[in-house]
């Protein structure tokens, strides 16, 4: 427990499509000084996310689909290319994972690994997202994906991984945990192109 933080009080503001709380604490300042703050989290749960590639043909699997928060912030149509994820829901990480991958790219995958964990917005969002990479081959592929029909509409994409690190440089590629995985991919040469 951390000493420098009491009083905390938590009250529901929305509990509408997932839970947004104002907490008010009053936090113990370097100078031993007490000051009183307040602050939202939005508590959506915690998810995963994958980077699927294959060495043999030097290319991964990513995603597109709308996304309203970026397009209500400039993304002129909304469309996000990202990595594969999803929420936990009462799902471990790698369950979730495995799950969402056959559910949105069509790809039954054997083994994954775990690359990391990464708060994405700590200043107001309290999820965790599990990071993992896996390779994949075309005999995989068992569906088309498109993830849950009346909930998801993803478009599967296989791209050059050379390619999509042009595509985080020009802007194509905006996406913070797609970015990251890809990020990885490089600087760990999962990829040799």
């Amino acid at each position: 427990m951390n000493t420098r933080v009491k009083n905390v009080n938590t009250e529901i503001l929305s509990d509408n499509w997932y839970v947004l709380r104002k907490v008010s604490f009053e936090w113990q300042k370097k100078n031993g000084e007490w000051q009183k703050q307040s602050r939202e989290a939005y508590d959506r749960g915690n998810g995963a996310v994958i980077l699927l590639y294959n060495k043999e043909t030097r290319k991964v699997i990513l995603t597109r689909q709308f996304r309203m928060p970026t397009y209500l912030n400039g993304n002129k149509t909304g469309m996000l290319i990202e990595a594969c994820a999803g929420l936990l829901d009462k799902d471990d990480a790698e369950n979730c994972i495995r799950r969402e991958t056959e559910e949105e790219t069509g790809y039954k995958i054997n083994d994954v690994k775990k690359v990391y964990e990464a708060y994405m917005s700590p200043g107001s969002v309290t999820e965790i997202l599990y990071f993992f990479v896996a390779e994949y081959t075309r005999e995989q592929k068992i569906t088309d994906g498109g993830g849950v029909a009346d909930e998801e509409d993803i478009e599967v994409l296989e791209l050059d991984f050379a390619q999509t690190l042009e595509m985080i440089n020009n802007g194509e590629i905006k996406d913070g945990k797609t970015i990251m995985l890809l990020q990885y991919a490089q600087i760990n040469q999962l990829i040799s192109y």
